[in-house]
């Protein structure tokens, strides 16, 4: 994620105090619920100052214009993803049976883009439209990728050296590569299905993502079945 600086984020400033903070979330979150409900073309920095119960001065001395709300609001989504997927940091989820892993992992980014509807609702209307949206989104895709490069690497350490080749921190850095990129991509574009192809394709995903990393990582424990 990159560092979520006045310049990175499009803010004229970052708020420092509580009660600035306080209004900063709430103008971003009556944002973010009217470029679901009304649109973002649609919707104008007058509607948001007005819904957030700020002055419009407010509004401007820390927003320049309805677009560095957006990249605020695009930074927010990849700070809450990013502190979903760190969780995988730690050992214990690293001893788990691959097959868990994998469903704990899809998973979590499932829950994402079930809990916050408007990543979605907001960029599908924009994508491709406004080019700092993209840088955005590719520096939070990086840090996923190190979030699971952290992830997969202690992984690396339980298993037994005699039971599988080596794998590089070059192979490592590929493989969570390939796994945020095609795992985004594909629950992405379940999120236009009607719910039951979804939850196919949020199956068929965890599918792949398996396959894929059975073919690097042996699993040499059972999966969990629920019975001793």
């Amino acid at each position: 994620m990159a560092e979520s600086s006045s310049s990175s984020s499009g803010m004229r400033r970052k708020p420092r105090q509580a009660r600035s903070q306080e209004r900063v979330s709430r103008i971003l979150d009556v944002a973010e619920e009217l470029f679901i409900v009304e649109g973002y073309t649609a919707t104008t920095t007058n509607a948001i100052a007005t819904r957030a119960q700020v002055p419009i001065g407010s509004l401007y001395q820390f927003f320049p214009d309805k677009t560095a709300i957006l990249k605020a609001l695009a930074l927010r989504y990849g700070e809450l993803l990013h502190q979903k997927f760190a969780a995988f940091d730690g050992v214990e989820l690293a001893k788990l049976p691959l097959s868990t892993y994998v469903e704990k992992l899809i998973d979590t980014a499932d829950q994402f883009f079930t809990d916050n509807p408007g990543y979605h609702a907001i960029f599908m209307e924009v994508q491709g439209t406004i080019p700092e949206l993209e840088e955005i989104e590719e520096a939070a895709d990086a840090q996923l990728i190190q979030d699971l490069v952290t992830s997969l690497s202690q992984r690396d350490s339980t298993l037994e050296p005699a039971d599988y080749e080596a794998i590089s921190q070059g192979d490592v850095e590929a493989i969570a590569f390939v796994l945020v990129k095609a795992i985004g991509m594909l629950l992405w574009l379940s999120l236009s299905q009607e719910i039951r192809l979804r939850e196919r394709l949020v199956a068929e995903t965890k599918r792949f993502a398996l396959s894929y990393l059975e073919s690097y990582f042996p699993d040499p424990l059972p999966a969990t079945t629920g019975a001793d």
